[in-house]
């Protein structure tokens, strides 16, 4: 059984240690990196095409989460991610230089709903995942640049595979042919389904035949490819994934070509540096002054109640200050992007600064993103079990 226009149910994050069983060269900046999942925590690692999961590890002492999309269409014993090297990045260096099979790193269990609104409720059945689409077809648009085709992947073979009908134009921008990950498997998806799937591919530093094809996506190019190539008005759903200037660039376009907001899913790699977030499982450190102007946060996690002052001059965020209480309060990129540290305000004001994560209905129903929240109130009370 399916059901439509609602997202998968969000669970409550959580880190298990899981072993390295492969890793996979992908480019020469990518690897793509696959985890075990023993029998007693499957069920727990079920996840829908286009969530992710959250690392963590301690690199050269210091705590360190990175948030890496499933890459793979689902299969029951395994999570397989791409992580691509960042120039000066922490962890992705040492994914590369470091991380070897038999390795056991903790993984947290699969969050996110960078997903289609039409989705199987058994999350682990890509049979069943569109059935309305196998009824009445559909035509479904992706657009990515770099690392950003990694959940979409899992998406496109998915899709493909699990239905007969529906069509797919893939848009997915790269430097150079060498940079192009999961290059033999996009082909291989193009020759099982060449009626179904259109793969453009655009490249920034290399002369195509097709010079739409060549130079980066910027407004004009935009705009002759969702004039002369994509199917705008016959397009029932669209996947973005990329940096943020592309991807927002992108909603705006649509927005002026009357697409439905709803039928817009997105995600950003990032939206800058979060090195004002929190710093490993502690939170950053904050000194609460007895004589000065503290405000209460008060918050519910797995069942059990919490207190814990702030400073009104620290402008300290609510993740911040459950983390110095509660190290176990759940968290991945503390930049306003994964969604993980996810939260329902119960009493009292507020202000979020920044919100890549929620869907509009949850952000009207009161949930917040507790790493871009700060409150306004002299109490602020906050759920993260609802």
């Amino acid at each position: 059984m399916t059901e439509t226009l609602k997202a998968p149910a969000r669970r409550r994050a959580r880190f298990n240690a899981l072993t390295v069983s492969e890793i996979r060269q992908l480019t020469d900046d990518a690897i793509e990196v696959a985890f075990g999942i023993p029998e007693e925590l499957q069920d727990d690692y079920n996840y829908v095409p286009g969530q992710y999961v959250a690392l963590r590890a301690t690199i050269d002492g210091e705590e360190l989460r990175r948030s890496y999309s499933i890459c793979a269409e689902p299969v029951p014993g395994e999570i397989r991610v791409a992580i691509k090297r960042d120039f000066g990045g922490l962890f992705s260096t040492w994914a590369h230089e470091t991380l070897t099979v038999g390795d056991t790193i903790n993984v947290m269990n699969p969050q996110g709903s960078f997903t289609s609104r039409m989705h199987s409720t058994a999350l682990n059945d890509p049979e069943a995942i569109v059935e309305a689409h196998e009824t009445q077809g559909g035509h479904f648009v992706a657009i990515a640049a770099g690392s950003g085709i990694t959940p979409i992947m899992s998406i496109v073979a998915t899709v493909l595979r699990s239905t007969d009908n529906t069509t797919i134009d893939l848009i997915y921008a790269n430097r150079s042919a060498m940079d192009v990950m999961f290059a033999e498997e996009l082909g291989d998806l193009k020759d099982k389904y060449p009626a179904r799937l259109s793969i453009h591919h655009v490249l920034s530093r290399e002369q195509r035949v097709s010079p739409l094809m060549s130079g980066r996506i910027d407004e004009e190019k935009l705009d002759e490819l969702l004039t002369n190539i994509i199917p705008v008005d016959d397009t029932v759903e669209w996947f973005l994934c990329g940096p943020f200037e592309l991807v927002q660039m992108t909603r705006d376009k649509l927005k002026e070509r009357s697409v439905v907001e709803d039928a817009v899913r997105y995600e950003l790699f990032t939206t800058g540096d979060p090195s004002d977030g929190p710093r490993g499982q502690r939170g950053r450190p904050v000194d609460v002054d007895p004589r000065g102007k503290n405000r209460t946060i008060e918050f519910s996690l797995d069942g059990l109640s919490s207190s814990v002052e702030t400073p009104v001059a620290a402008n300290e965020s609510v993740l911040n200050a459950a983390l110095r209480v509660r190290p176990e309060t759940p968290f991945a990129c503390a930049g306003g992007v994964c969604g993980t540290c996810r939260a329902k305000v119960v009493t009292g004001t507020f202000e979020m600064d920044e919100n890549y994560a929620l869907e509009a209905d949850e952000v009207e129903a009161g949930y917040v993103l507790t790493c871009q929240t700060r409150p306004t109130s002299d109490t602020l009370t906050v759920d993260y079990d609802a």
